[in-house]
């Protein structure tokens, strides 16, 4: 088959670029196509210097060719990034001693997102890292009782002359929870504002000393408290928790893009796929997908961003939780093995995150629709 620019153009005409309305070809983002033979090589100019963002350009241009001008083309696509010149200067402000801020977060409630978050910390603790929990999650906090903390009440210490909150500290993880200051019966009802207050509070009033790693326990969705914590402090990135599921992935789906929306753009470090599958005891190479096999990788592959880990169904993680001492203490099983490869991709992703991108910067809101960095 001979291709030619017009064909492949066509190709790519069926691609959209998030946020622009146009198809990559009507907006004017390739810039050059070179034609040897069977092979294309392709000049992309993008506005989205993120990895994730970068990725996906790359794998749509790919598909495109392949699918609808010649599929054993060899293709190439340098991009060139053509993005807002931003301060180096992190705006908002940063934690004092506080190296990686680290989101869990759901776009469903239901899915393990605080059972993944707690044991992500406590895995981390394991490595040797030091490590903070905020337990943001204003109206259904949990973190006091999965670290064995229920009913305990953190102490106000002196910093230069200003009262701060003391964490309380459980399996080497410093936490802070509106549980500890709510009675365990009582519900919180709350409006949005005094929410982010809450969360404000848990952040600035709280003495956390040297951390490597902090992490910040969401509520499921999309909504004040997470405009609150991107408008507050710079994320390093966010872990989104899913079930295999297609009605969890839909809402997860919208989770990843709140973090990729260009006006936000925190790195989404990867997704975990929780309850993945049910292995019974008495029948240990027996695989059941009850919630169905591999939508979250699916996913994961589909937006561009990596699948953390794979964690399985089982009683003991359930059991662990209520008990106050998460699964990931529970030594050589397969479930706590697979829990602390979890912390380990974390450490990794983040890595490799600050080395290729610059610190986020907190948001700031506009009068405008969504949100501004600058």
């Amino acid at each position: 088959m001979k291709l030619t620019k017009e064909v492949v153009l066509a190709a790519l005409s069926n691609i959209t670029l998030p946020n622009e309305g146009q198809n990559i070809v009507e907006c004017g983002a390739i810039k050059n196509v070179q034609i040897f033979g069977t092979d294309v090589e392709l000049d992309v100019e993008i506005k989205n210097p993120t990895l994730q963002y970068k990725k996906r350009v790359e794998v749509d241009c790919l598909k495109a060719i392949h699918e609808h001008a010649y599929e054993k083309s060899k293709v190439k696509v340098n991009l060139i990034i053509n993005a807002p010149e931003k301060s180096n200067i992190i705006k908002g402000n940063e934690i004092p001693g506080v190296k990686n801020i680290v989101a869990v977060s759901s776009g469903k409630g239901g899915v393990g997102k605080s059972t993944i978050a707690a044991n992500l910390a406590v895995g981390l603790a394991d490595l040797g890292y030091k490590v903070g929990v905020i337990d943001a999650d204003i109206y259904g906090p949990s973190m006091h009782i999965m670290f064995g903390l229920e009913g305990a009440t953190p102490e106000a210490i002196q910093i230069d002359g200003k009262s701060k909150i003391k964490p309380l500290e459980s399996y080497g993880v410093k936490l802070l929870s509106i549980g500890f200051f709510a009675q365990s019966q009582q519900a919180v009802v709350w409006r949005g504002p005094m929410a982010s207050k809450a969360l404000n509070q848990l952040l600035w009033d709280t003495h956390w000393g040297e951390l490597d790693y902090l992490i910040v326990d969401l509520p499921p969705g999309t909504g004040d408290i997470h405009l609150s914590l991107v408008q507050s402090i710079p994320l390093t990135g966010a872990v989104v928790v899913s079930t295999p599921q297609n009605i969890a992935l839909a809402d997860a789906k919208k989770g990843v893009n709140m973090f990729q929306m260009d006006s936000i753009a925190v790195p989404v470090l990867g997704m975990v796929e929780n309850m993945s599958y049910f292995t019974p005891e008495e029948f240990s190479d027996n695989k059941y997908y009850i919630f169905g096999e591999g939508g979250a990788k699916g996913l994961a592959e589909q937006m561009g961003i990596d699948l953390l880990a794979e964690i399985p169904l089982v009683q003991s993680v359930r059991e662990a939780a209520d008990a106050g001492r998460p699964a990931v203490l529970q030594g050589a099983t397969p479930v706590a093995l697979e829990l602390l490869n979890l912390a380990k991709n974390v450490v990794t992703a983040i890595e490799k995150r600050n080395v290729s991108l610059p610190p986020t910067s907190a948001v700031e809101t506009t009068n405008e629709a969504g949100c501004s960095t600058k």
